[in-house]
């Protein structure tokens, strides 16, 4: 094969456009390095060189803008043996700076080719992140107030060990791409150009100027010594190894019955540090000990340590498809910020509902059973509030029995902690 460009789908460049240049010498590469387009994937960015997967007779995925290089890992982890070369503009390359810096940092095994022609082409000619500061841009003096970045020096100080700069118009330009993709690990090659449809219309730019100005710029080998490692997909398979197997997930055999039939729906209103949502994980783990499919939600601030704390739960012995709680049939009350949270919900509530409150906290109206526990009186902690209120739900015989709770502990805790949880649970039931 002499050639991995797609004959029915003749390039679209704009006349004397660098892309064309950098597409036609990415091609003769690939071949000269004998690769076939079974072995190789083209994972473009948005903008003029995101239109390189559709010309080539490869594997191919055409991403967001900037974030092409998050795409190319996933398909390199998945299957290392492919050859994967990311083509991203100087546009992509600003929007998706996070990305490229992750990657310099793994050193994965990608080659990254930055068609870097000093401006966004495709959507008007403003300025990117490597518009020179005296360039005429679409986006008028904008330009003037940041520095361009080198994504070289910022590759190599983030990590990448081959980085390197050449210009469209050198003739070492496919030797030069050769060596970025033969390299083992990630691969950086900005691709100075021009663009005839918008940058070069106002700035004068020619391929000498370009061979000068790069001439001009700092060695980038000393990089290759600096950040040499071994390639991210084999130091990753070589650790992977070394870890011991997760466990298997338990398996939960139905051997009670549920005091209740159909669709349950439970409520925990605290605040945090009341082990709210452990609870609504301990009435779930109860439930499937009953054969009850369940569902958890959970509702809490960013702030962990303070503000309310919220955990619906639904059991079922059918499946669950709509997970929306409106009108439950448990509400468990503990603290004011939980019930400040669900408040509107209180109107809602029908007189076969249950309200297992803690005494002092404060309900809206509704017409609903409410059972007042004095925890403190009991002298149960607050962060045992939650599980002495199932307690209290299942001494009721409500939703699920003491044995389903004392099952659901063992299943969630061991020794100390689990010993200290029954015994709260031993304090309430009896």
């Amino acid at each position: 094969m002499d050639s991995l460009l797609n004959s029915g789908r003749p390039t679209v460049f704009c006349p004397g456009c660098a892309h064309d240049r950098v597409l036609h010498a990415l091609d003769q590469a690939l071949i000269g390095m004998g690769l076939t387009g079974r072995q190789v994937v083209i994972v473009t960015d948005i903008g003029c060189s995101g239109l390189f997967d559709t010309f080539f007779n490869t594997h191919a995925f055409h991403g967001l803008h900037g974030r092409a290089l998050t795409y190319a890992t996933g398909i390199k982890m998945a299957r290392p043996e492919l050859t994967v070369i990311v083509t991203m503009g100087d546009g992509g390359l600003g929007i998706g700076g996070a990305h490229v810096l992750s990657t310099c940092r793994r050193n994965i095994d990608l080659t990254l080719l930055v068609l870097n022609n000093f401006n966004y082409g495709m959507t008007g000619g403003q300025c990117s992140s490597t518009t020179p500061r005296n360039a005429e841009v679409g986006s008028g003096f904008l330009n003037r107030l940041e520095k361009p970045m080198d994504i070289c020096q910022v590759a190599g100080t983030a990590g990448a060990a081959m980085v390197s700069r050449v210009s469209t118009y050198d003739e070492g330009l496919v030797e030069h791409l050769k060596a970025a993709i033969a390299y083992d690990g990630f691969s950086l090659v900005d691709i100075w150009g021009m663009c005839p449809g918008r940058y070069t219309r106002k700035n004068k730019l020619t391929p000498k100027r370009i061979a000068d100005s790069i001439a001009e710029l700092p060695d980038l080998s000393s990089f290759k010594t600096l950040n040499d490692r071994m390639e991210y997909c084999r130091a990753y398979q070589q650790e992977a190894v070394l870890q011991e197997a997760p466990p298997d997930p338990v398996r939960i055999e139905p051997v009670f019955k549920a005091p209740q039939k159909g669709r349950r729906e439970v409520v925990v209103l605290g605040s945090a540090g009341q082990r709210v949502v452990t609870a609504g994980e301990l009435l779930c783990l109860a439930g499937a000990t009953a054969g009850c499919y369940a569902t958890q939600k959970n509702d809490y601030p960013i702030t962990v340590m303070r503000g309310h704390s919220v955990s619906e739960v639904i059991l079922s012995e059918t499946e669950i498809e709509y997970t929306g709680i409106e009108n439950p049939s448990v509400v468990i009350a503990l603290a004011a910020e939980g019930v400040a949270r669900r408040k509107e919900m209180f109107d809602r509530l029908a007189s076969e509902s249950l309200v297992i409150r803690a005494v002092g906290v404060a309900l809206p109206s509704c017409g609903a059973t409410v059972i007042d526990v004095d925890f403190k009186a009991e002298k149960i902690k607050s962060p045992d509030w939650a599980l002495a209120a199932l307690a209290v739900l299942a001494r009721e015989n409500r939703v699920l029995t003491i044995e389903m709770l004392k099952k659901a502990l063992e299943l969630r805790y061991r020794k100390v902690v689990l010993e200290t949880a029954l015994a709260v649970v031993e304090k309430i039931s009896s």
